[in-house]
């Protein structure tokens, strides 16, 4: 699933917004060994082709009200929670970004479990049998 590129000028306007406290990435890999409960299966594919991933970003906002995005290429996102008020995925997930409204001036707390793409193109989470 191709992502849209970080532009330069996107970087720069993030970086002087956002300051990153920390990220927490659980990864569920059972699926790499058998078909845990919910895993997405290909057709014709040995084995499943997505895994859990349940991301907690912690970041400061330099304004009250801002707007930004997390980068995220995934075929599927199961929950979005900002500041621990629920967003609806379909509103705030394109298939590369999370759209992040009304940040807090201060600091925020970012929760997405998405269901994340085993790749075979060299780059991401790879699955070999």
């Amino acid at each position: 699933m191709p992502g849209e590129n970080l532009s330069r000028d996107e970087a720069q306007t993030r970086a002087e917004l956002l300051t990153v406290d920390g990220y927490e990435v659980d990864l569920d890999l059972r699926s790499a060994v058998g078909e845990p409960e919910g895993a997405d299966v290909g057709e014709g594919e040995a084995g499943p082709r997505t895994f859990r991933s349940l991301t907690t970003i912690r970041f400061r906002s330099a304004r009250a009200g801002a707007s930004t995005f997390a980068d995220l290429v995934a075929p599927g996102v199961d929950a979005v929670t900002l500041n621990g008020t629920a967003l609806d995925p379909a509103v705030v997930f394109d298939g590369t970004r999370v759209t992040l409204d009304g940040l807090v001036e201060g600091e925020n707390t970012l929760v997405v479990d998405a269901r994340c793409a085993y790749s075979r193109t060299g780059e991401g989470m790879h699955r070999f049998v």
